[in-house]
C-alpha cells in the first residue's frame, strides 16, 4: 500500500507526534508498504514534479523524526521555519499527497490533529485515515465534557468541574471540591500542564500555568492510587498495563525518557480487577462514540476501586508505547499492530 504516516503539526505533543509516526513509518516499510513520513504543519516543499515519486524516495521522510525532549516543543520556532508563512493548519503537498495514498496513518497526537477537526476536513476531502471518526475524536478531546459522558453512563471518573479563565470565582470551594486536587488543561495531553496541588499557593500557581495553554481546565479531586492503561481495538480490551513512575506521577518527562518509569504487562492484579477494567475501557470507548482503536487511562485506589481518567483517540505508538506493549502481550507484534490499525480502520469506514 501507498501509505502516509501523518505526525508534526502545532500541539504541545508535536515531538512525541514525530517519535511515534516515525516508528509506525519504518515497520510498515519493513512490512513491505511503500510509506512515507510527512509533518501535517510544515509539508513537503521541494516536492517531485510526480507526486507519486514521494512514495519511492530513499529517506521516506524519515529526517524530520528527532528525539523526544524532557521539555515541550518551541512552536513559534516551528510557526517561523515555514518557507511560506502561512497560517493554514496545513502545510505544502500535504492535501495532495493524502488523496494519493491508500491511506493515511494518523500518527498526530493533541491539537487539530486528535480533537475531529482533521477528521472531518478529511471525510470532507475524500481521503481514508486510521483512527475514530471525527465525532468520537471531538467528544473525548475535551475532558470536561467527557467526565459528564462518564458519569451519564455509570463509569466511575473523579469528581470535578470545568473552571474558565474569566469565572468570577477560581477558588476550589466554588467546585465543591477540598485539597489536594489536579488540575489540568480541558484538551491536552501527555500530561503536560497537569498539576497536582496541595495549598492555595500551589492553586493558583498551576491555575496560571494551566491557562498558558487554553481558556478552560479541569479541577478535579486527586485520587491517591496505582495507574494504569487499558487499550481496546474493535471493541475488544486488551490486557491492562500498570505504570510505575520512578519519581512523581506519570507526567511528560516521565513518560518519554528512557528507564524514568516501569511498565507492567499483563499488570499484576486480580483477576476480578483486570475484567473490571476491561469491561470499563470498552464501555468509555463506545459511551464516547469511538471506533477503531483508543486508550483509556485508570487510577485504581486502596480500596479496590477504579476510576476511569479519560481516552486517548490517538494514543502513543512509538514501539515502547503502552498501546504496542499491551498488544504484544496478546501476541501482536508492532508491525502486526500498525497493520490491524489499518485494517480495522478500513473497515470501520470504506468497507
Amino acid at each position: 500500500m501507498k501509505i502516509i504516516v501523518l505526525a508534526g503539526g502545532l500541539s504541545t505533543e508535536r515531538d512525541v507526534s514525530l517519535a511515534s509516526a516515525a516508528g509506525i513509518c519504518r515497520t510498515l516499510i519493513e512490512k513491505g508498504h511503500d510509506a512515507f513520513l510527512l509533518d501535517v504543519f510544515l509539508g513537503l516543499e521541494n516536492a517531485p514534479e510526480n507526486l507519486e515519486d514521494v512514495f519511492t524516495l530513499p529517506g521516506h521522510g524519515l529526517e524530520i523524526a528527532g528525539n523526544i525532549g524532557t521539555a515541550e516543543p518551541d512552536l513559534a520556532a516551528v510557526k517561523a521555519s515555514r518557507p511560506d508563512q502561512s497560517d493554514c493548519f496545513l502545510g505544502p503537498n500535504v492535501i495532495e499527497l493524502c488523496r494519493l495514498a491508500d491511506i493515511t496513518f494518523l500518527g498526530l497526537h493533541g491539537g487539530e490533529g486528535e480533537n475531529g477537526k482533521l477528521q472531518a476536513t478529511f471525510d470532507l476531502l475524500g481521503i481514508r485515515y486510521t483512527g475514530p471518526d471525527s465525532l468520537g475524536c471531538a467528544v473525548a478531546m475535551d475532558k470536561g465534557f467527557t467526565k459528564q459522558v462518564f458519569l451519564q453512563s455509570g463509569i466511575d471518573t473523579p469528581a470535578g468541574a470545568c473552571l474558565h479563565k474569566n469565572a468570577p470565582d477560581h477558588s476550589v470551594k466554588s467546585l465543591g471540591l477540598d485539597f489536594p486536587v489536579v488540575v489540568k488543561p480541558c484538551s491536552g495531553g501527555s500530561s503536560i500542564g497537569v498539576y497536582i496541588v496541595n495549598t492555595e499557593a500551589e492553586y493558583a500557581e498551576a491555575l496560571d500555568k494551566s491557562f498558558r495553554y487554553e481558556d478552560e481546565v479541569v479541577i478535579e479531586e486527586y485520587i491517591r492510587g496505582r495507574e494504569f492503561a487499558c487499550g481496546v481495538i474493535d471493541g475488544e480490551a486488551l490486557p491492562p498495563i500498570e505504570i510505575i513512575p520512578k519519581t512523581g506521577f506519570f507526567d511528560y518527562a516521565n513518560k518519554y525518557q528512557a528507564d524514568a518509569t516501569l511498565e507492567v504487562c499483563p499488570a499484576d492484579i486480580p483477576e476480578e480487577i483486570d475484567r473490571r477494567m476491561r469491561d470499563l475501557t470498552v464501555r468509555a470507548f463506545h459511551a464516547l462514540k469511538l471506533n477503531v482503536y483508543s486508550r483509556a487511562d485508570f487510577l485504581l485506589d486502596e480500596k479496590g476501586n477504579l476510576y476511569c481518567l479519560e481516552m486517548n483517540t490517538l494514543p502513543g505508538m512509538t514501539a515502547a508505547s503502552l498501546l504496542p506493549k499491551e498488544a504484544k502481550a496478546m501476541g501482536i507484534e508492532y508491525g502486526d499492530l500498525c497493520e490491524l490499525i489499518i485494517k480495522k480502520s478500513l473497515e470501520a469506514r470504506y468497507s
